[in-house]
This record gives structure tokens, sequence and C-alpha cells, in this order.
């Protein structure tokens, strides 16, 4: 199974994440693929990461509490090792972040769609 969402499958890091526990993303990560979680993190829960993370695309302290934010609202925890939720990007959280991001990409594509007819129809 790869990564499905135009955000993040053209992303090799991502993609590992969502395979191998050693490719997690965790606090101190930085470059694209943090910025591309961050996006996405904005983009589905408007979850606020201070912009200093944001412009060096670096996974600090306000990327892992919305990273956790995220977990808590969908309850993603591996609950073979754990009791609640962390901060780490893993094959679960990557995997529905991707779902998500997925779903909104779609019903991104229909609205637009369906515009361009409403269009063509008003133009004709």
């Amino acid at each position: 199974m790869a990564l499905q969402s135009n955000l993040f499958k053209p992303d090799a890091k991502l993609q590992a994440c969502l395979t191998s526990d050693s490719a997690h993303v965790t606090q101190g990560s930085a470059g694209e693929h943090v910025r591309r979680i961050q996006s996405a993190l904005l983009a589905l829960d408007k979850l606020k990461i201070d912009d200093s993370e944001l412009a060096a695309h670096r996974y600090g302290a306000s990327t892992a509490a919305a990273v956790l934010a995220f977990k808590r609202k969908r309850g993603i925890i591996n609950r073979s090792y754990q009791t609640q939720a962390d901060n780490i990007v893993g094959k679960m959280t990557i995997a529905a972040l991707d779902a998500e991001m997925l779903a909104r990409e779609k019903s991104m594509t229909i609205i637009v769609q369906a515009a361009v007819c409403r269009w063509k129809e008003t133009n004709a």
C-alpha cells in the first residue's frame, strides 16, 4: 500500500513512514516531508503551528502538539503497546493524514468541476 494523496505521494520519506518503524517522523525532524505534514494539519484541522517552525519546515513543539491533537481527535493509538496517543507521525498517523487529504482533494476537484460546468453553461 502506498500513499495516494497528491500532497504525500511524491515524498519518499513519507512513503517510508507508512511502512517502516525506523522512518517515523519525530520532534527535531526537518525538511519537505515535515512541511507536508504541517500543511495537512493546517488544512484538515486548522491547528496552530508556530510561524518559525513553518518557515523552517521543522517539527518542533507546536508541530508535535498539533500532531497529538490530530491523533487524539481521531483516537489514533497503537493499542498493542500504547494507552494514549503520542506526538509521533508513524504508520497509522500518516495513513490517516493521507486518507483525509485524499478525500479533501477529491471533494475540491468535484467543486472545481461543478464551477467550471456552471461557468460553461452561463457563458455558452
